[in-house]
């Protein structure tokens, strides 16, 4: 393996908890571990939803990781799966509670995606939320999200600032950084985020949790067609590869209206494959964007690690990089279309944030001929970039550059001032948006402050069971499930 032996692994911090293996303590059982105690009859969803809205309820204060609690409705909903438990009903999470972020429509409940203002509430579920409600799952809320997702941290006037729970003064990142709070707070076993720019996998990075960007499409945006001229797709936040399988293999399916309807998989019985011997490419290269982006040391340690544990698997491994050209020209466009998009929607716009106003009319200059240009050219960027899964089967990256920011470090900052430090910690993520492609971000482990880092393995298309396979097996060799935040819920100096 062609990697920098000088490195060393960061220190693992002392004060995360360890449990030991089949320990379940009512908190930190994951999705396939509820919804097969619910079918054995250990425990009731009403439960369970119930210690779930008191977890929320104890650390709103604290970690803020929930725009809007159904508390009542799902105590509704989890009594009429009890109900169908009862009576002998199975699916494969019935009366298992889960939490979407707040850019996804419930019956109901609002849409704010991070804005101040009174929103409406929605007439209908999402179609994404649909087949959540037909596998049996309760959703108990909509977690925080910043304004339209725009961002690598989760904090905005309309609801305050969502914090880490492996230290409460830094982010665990975002847009999706809610979700992951939630998760990995064990609030909720699972959930769903968002990502357009790295926004489930960078708060999976930061919050130690497995994320999955799946294949454009694998998960409708219906009722948009497409969400962010296609950069944009749902995907799971979870503890360990199974439950993020699970909850990918549920939630996967399209709308009539979808434009992107990829080909099915299963999710989960990959996640129980062995992915055979691969040939995987480690990079640290970033897209060009003519700003800086340097890779803190701990990050290298930890992805050196484990391109080193994928070695010692039997993978063959070795530095090389994808040519990724001007990638960035066609990622722009998109990205400021879809934010004009959404600020169209809100029905304050003098409530947003000046960068999110900046940004809608950066979209409505860059639209019509521009935008059009860039969409044209993503097959080209395709073939450029694809040309490395020639010669290697996966794509080893940092998922971030640096370890989480603290709270407020990015938030006060101008437009551009914002971009260039976003861009500098989360250099690695986005242009597999532009592609379209699967990644799943997997903990890598700590900082020497002791804080989460990640990686990311990359695929070209419709890859996720070789990508979720390869996790899976790192995952039994690392065991990073076994660890989660201490009982310090308090802001850290």
């Amino acid at each position: 393996m062609s990697v920098d032996e000088s490195q060393e692994r960061p220190r693992r911090p002392e004060r995360g908890i360890r449990r030991t293996a089949g320990e379940l303590d009512g908190q930190w059982e994951g999705l396939a571990e509820q919804a097969q105690a619910l079918a054995d009859g250990r425990v009731t969803s009403t439960a369970l939803v119930r210690r779930c809205l008191e977890r929320i309820a104890a650390t709103q204060d604290s970690i803020n990781a929930f725009r809007r609690v159904r508390a009542e409705a799902a105590l509704d909903e989890a009594a009429a799966a009890d109900r169908g438990l009862s009576a002998g009903e199975r699916l494969p999470l019935l009366g298992v509670p889960v939490a979407v972020k707040d850019d996804t429509d419930v019956a109901g409940e609002p849409t704010a995606f991070g804005c101040a203002g009174l929103f409406p509430p929605k007439e209908r579920d999402s179609e994404v939320v649909r087949r959540l409600r037909a596998a049996g799952a309760v959703i108990v809320g909509k977690t925080n999200s910043c304004e339209l997702g725009q961002w690598p941290f989760t904090e905005g006037p309309a609801f305050g600032d969502t914090r880490n729970p492996w230290n409460l003064a830094h982010t665990p990142g975002g847009s999706s950084g809610g979700s992951a709070a939630a998760v990995a707070a064990g609030l909720v076993p699972a959930a769903l985020g968002t990502d357009g720019a790295g926004s489930v996998r960078i708060p999976a990075a930061w919050s130690h949790l497995v994320g999955i960007k799946p294949q454009r499409g694998r998960i409708s945006t219906w009722p948009d067609a497409e969400a962010f001229q296609g950069i944009t797709g749902i995907g799971p936040l979870a503890r360990t590869v199974e439950d993020a399988a699970l909850l990918l293999d549920v939630a996967s399916g399209n709308h009539a209206g979808d434009l992107h309807r990829p080909p099915a998989i299963a999710a989960r019985e990959a996640a129980r494959r062995d992915p055979g011997r691969l040939r995987i490419a480690l990079s640290w290269k970033a897209a060009a964007t003519f700003t800086r982006k340097p890779l803190h040391p701990d990050v290298r340690a930890a992805v050196t690690s484990l391109a080193r544990t994928l070695a010692g698997l039997g993978h063959f491994v070795e530095e090389a990089e994808p040519d990724y050209g001007l990638v960035g020209l066609a990622f722009v466009p998109r990205a400021t279309a879809g934010v004009g998009e959404w600020a169209a929607r809100v029905p304050d716009p003098r409530l947003l944030d000046r960068r999110t106003r900046e940004a809608a009319r950066l979209g409505r200059l860059l639209g019509g001929p521009v935008l059009r240009r860039a969409r044209a050219a993503e097959s080209r960027q395709q073939r450029r970039i694809g040309a490395l899964f020639g010669p290697y089967d996966v794509l080893l990256t940092p998922t971030t550059a640096t370890p989480p920011p603290r709270v407020g470090a990015l938030a006060e900052l101008g437009g551009w001032r914002t971009d260039r430090a976003m861009i500098a910690a989360c250099p690695y993520a986005w242009p597999w948006n532009v592609l379209g492609w699967p990644g799943v971000s997997v903990p890598a482990g700590f900082s020497a402050d002791g804080l989460p880092l990640g990686g990311q393995l990359l695929g070209p298309a419709h890859t996720e069971p070789r990508l979720i396979s390869l996790a899976a097996q790192l995952q039994d060799a690392l065991r990073w499930q076994d660890r989660r935040p201490g009982d310090q819920l308090s802001p850290g100096a």
